[in-house]
């Protein structure tokens, strides 16, 4: 049909089909806001969901990394029963078998501090390299610092073989992180010599290297691990997990109050305290120097 001979709708009908027009499309805009509420109330389900798996996950794992840590338990192989680690020249560290320790038996730190703080196992020994005992925090800024200056010095004289270098890991500063940072990387440091002894002295320089701040969460445990297998260490999954060696590492810091060590790092040369008494103004190499002269 032509348009000439098409049947011209009446108004009525012009205006008839303009309302079902309009009410399609009413209807089409309705099934698409309900739609959209409906996407809508499923995402902020999706999301409330989501955000409390988090929190519960957070909440799981701070609880897990606070739970009390028992007193009695393991030292890891080639540590001593004083937190200690010895190292001696290239990779090489002293060989202990394990022991156990209990804090219980630990008594409470001095009132005062005491003129001469005498550390357990740091005195000189004749006929052996001078023996620098260093008790650090892997969280204090101020061990860091130390060992950005005299890291290099110290390794140099190990591998001289005019000295031995041990470190004793406390968690002083587990209150400056949200999760007992100090305790935790320092039971990362004991699986390491406890699994992988010739990896301890890289171990430490890395988490030094990798250091967070003070007051912050730390690096995780999954970070410690993977930390040390990237340095070639053995896996610590469940050295690391199990909390295998926290009893030590909570001895050694109980140890360290009770004989007068209030702070980190403190540092002993064949058995003298440096930077207290007659120290106080010699820098570090000389009185470091000094020992080695005397042990000839």
């Amino acid at each position: 049909m032509s348009p000439a001979n098409e049947v011209r709708k009446s108004k009525a009908e012009r205006t008839s089909e303009a309302r079902e027009k309009a009410r399609l499309i009413r209807e089409a805009q309705l099934k698409k806001d309900k739609r959209n509420k409906l996407l809508i109330g499923w995402g902020i389900v999706v999301a409330v969901v989501a955000i409390l798996v988090v929190v519960g996950l957070v909440v799981t794992t701070t609880m897990r990394q606070n739970a009390p840590i028992a007193d009695q338990g393991p030292t890891p192989a080639n540590a001593n029963i004083h937190g200690g680690v010895t190292l001696l020249a290239q990779t090489d560290v002293v060989k202990l078998d394990p022991a156990t320790v209990d804090a219980a038996s630990v008594g409470e730190p001095p009132k005062a501090a005491p003129a001469e703080v005498v550390a357990p196992g740091a005195e000189a020994e004749a006929g052996k390299p001078v023996k620098v005992v260093l008790y650090v925090d892997f969280i204090c800024p101020v061990c860091k610092n130390f060992e950005a200056q005299y890291n290099q010095q110290l390794t140099s004289l190990r591998n001289e073989g005019k000295i031995s270098v041990e470190y004793r890991v406390l968690g002083f500063l587990d209150n400056y992180s949200s999760t007992n940072y100090s305790s935790r990387a320092a039971n990362a440091a004991a699986c390491v010599v406890n699994e992988s002894p010739e990896k301890y002295a890289e171990f430490i320089d890395s988490l030094f290297a990798n250091q967070p701040a003070e007051g912050s969460a730390g690096l995780s445990d999954d970070k410690l691990k993977t930390m040390a297998t990237d340095i070639g260490a053995k896996p610590l999954d469940s050295c690391v997990d199990g909390k295998t060696y926290r009893p030590f590492v909570k001895f050694a810091s109980k140890e360290a109050a009770a004989i007068g060590v209030t702070g980190t790092p403190t540092v002993f040369v064949d058995g003298k305290q440096w930077g207290k008494g007659a120290s106080a103004q010699t820098p570090f190499p000389d009185f470091l120097q000094a020992a080695i002269t005397a042990k000839g």
